[in-house]
């Protein structure tokens, strides 16, 4: 057991650090290739930073741990929204592009919700996993189009993220693909350590290994995005720090499941659990970006602080239907009768608000 827990945080560090090598390398790359600023941190980076997901979901759909590479996704995707955006809202009121609101969070919701409709048969099948991730090539395409008709101050928040200004050499050349050849190094070996102590761990304790994929190995292979975020926030570039999630959650779907789905020789089987609840939960999560986002193009200090205790009483509800039924089903109760109705009126109050806010000034002028 204590070989095992050892595995899986030695198996963390080198994601962590292979998925920073790995994003770092590729966004330099693509910033001396001098592609769009806005490219690079809507795909290479937010891509970039679900390595660490991709890596972990390929070892497992491979050796046939469909549960383990499903709730890392999905437990990653939670986690991204209501943990790591509310962590950025806390630290500073996080102001989101008409771009961001308008066109990638619905892909957003839309994939998410692709994924139970696919899921609904009790798994996804390899054509459907290609399908999955050819949507995501037409939507990398179309992000690069569309990155030209950005508005200056957000290229601008991008390219003093992104852009390099040294010159354009082969040792330059030479360093950031080095980056990434190691960072795809250590994130293979990462993945099978973080794989097998999980696996490990989960019998054990004689939990599933659908749980040990939404707590422990979701919060691990989230932490890139983690990173990514609230540096981000802290030096006041809101776009990157919320479109690193947004892209991830898409990526997550499409290429993380698309890929797993493909090669795996039965496709990606979706347990009913998750089916019931996990994956539902995640298009919620996904559709609660939009009221907010609408009311002010902002997510405020207090529903950054909400998205952190729903994500608290998601990890709670979690750790008591795996050990006290009777009170996970009791917490669940709560917040499905209670928190949830008094989070979207308020949601809707507000959404209410601005929309007659905007009606007015367009009518005064």
């Amino acid at each position: 057991m204590v070989w095992a827990v050892l595995l899986e945080c030695a198996g963390l560090v080198l994601l962590v650090v292979g998925g920073e090598l790995s994003v770092r390398g590729a966004s330099r790359l693509a910033a001396w290739a001098q592609i769009s600023p806005l490219v690079i941190g809507l795909t290479v980076v937010a891509f970039g930073t679900s390595a660490p997901e991709l890596a972990i979901a390929l070892k497992s759909a491979h050796a046939g741990q469909a549960d383990l590479a499903l709730g890392s996704a999905v437990g990653s995707n939670i986690f991204n929204v209501l943990l790591i955006l509310g962590i950025s809202a806390l630290i500073a009121p996080t102001a989101v592009s008409s771009r961001l609101l308008w066109v990638d969070v619905p892909v957003m919701i839309g994939v998410s919700a692709a994924l139970f409709v696919a899921g609904i048969g009790g798994s996804i099948s390899r054509l459907e996993g290609a399908i999955f991730f050819l949507a995501l090539i037409g939507y990398g395409v179309w992000t690069i189009r569309a990155g030209r008709r950005e508005p200056p101050e957000v290229l601008e928040e991008y390219q003093n993220e992104f852009a390099s200004a040294k010159p354009r050499t082969r040792w330059g050349l030479m360093l950031h693909m080095g980056q990434i050849v190691a960072g795809l190094a250590l994130l293979s070996v990462g993945a099978d350590w973080m794989v097998d102590g999980a696996v490990t761990i989960a019998r054990f304790f004689g939990v599933s290994e659908l749980m040990i994929g939404l707590t422990v190995v979701a919060v691990g292979t989230s932490l890139p995005e983690v990173a990514a975020t609230v540096v981000a926030s802290i030096r006041g570039e809101h776009n990157i720090a919320v479109g690193n999630i947004v892209g991830s959650n898409i990526f997550n779907i499409l290429c993380v499941l698309g890929l797993a789905a493909a090669v795996s020789p039965e496709g990606l089987k979706i347990s009913p659990e998750a089916l019931a609840f996990d994956i539902p939960l995640m298009i919620v999560v996904a559709a609660a970006c939009l009221p907010i986002f609408f009311t002010g193009h902002r997510i405020a200090r207090w529903e950054g602080a909400a998205f952190l205790a729903y994500y608290a009483a998601y990890i709670a509800y979690l750790i008591l239907e795996a050990t006290n039924e009777q009170m996970g089903r009791t917490l669940a109760v709560f917040v499905v009768g209670f928190a949830f109705p008094l989070t979207a009126i308020t949601m809707a109050v507000g959404t209410v608000r601005y929309c007659r806010e905007l009606w007015r000034r367009k009518a005064a002028g």
